[in-house]
């Protein structure tokens, strides 16, 4: 059975940090583009960061210099460290791995709230 796991949200003041973390299950995790995405309320979802299986990294313009992708191949894990948060950042952070070859999977969801 397939799974992807996230932790890590929460409530966070501006200016703070965050880690998420994502254990993946059920698939070849090596085979996999490992992705972050975010959806606000009212907003479609985005993708914020992504890393290949070699540990090469892309980000978007609004999380450039603050958000930093890693994974580990041999835990199966994807993990995104957040810091200089802003009330913007708010949303669901959605774990996502992709393939040319295999269904993309997503994990459920964890909320991460920027606010005084």
């Amino acid at each position: 059975q397939v799974q992807l796991v996230e932790s890590g949200g929460g409530l966070v003041q501006p200016g703070g940090s965050l880690r998420l973390s994502c254990a993946a299950s059920g698939i070849s995790f090596s085979r996999y583009i490992m992705n972050w995405y975010r959806q606000a309320p009212g907003n479609q979802r985005e993708l914020v960061a992504a890393i290949s299986s070699a540990g090469n990294t892309n980000y978007a313009d609004a999380v450039k210099g603050r958000f930093t992708i890693s994974r580990d191949n041999a835990k199966n894990t994807v993990s995104l460290q957040m810091n200089s948060l802003k009330p913007e950042d708010t949303a669901v952070y959605y774990c996502n791995a992709h393939s040319a070859l295999y269904l993309d999977r997503w994990g459920q969801g964890t909320l991460v709230t920027v606010s005084s």
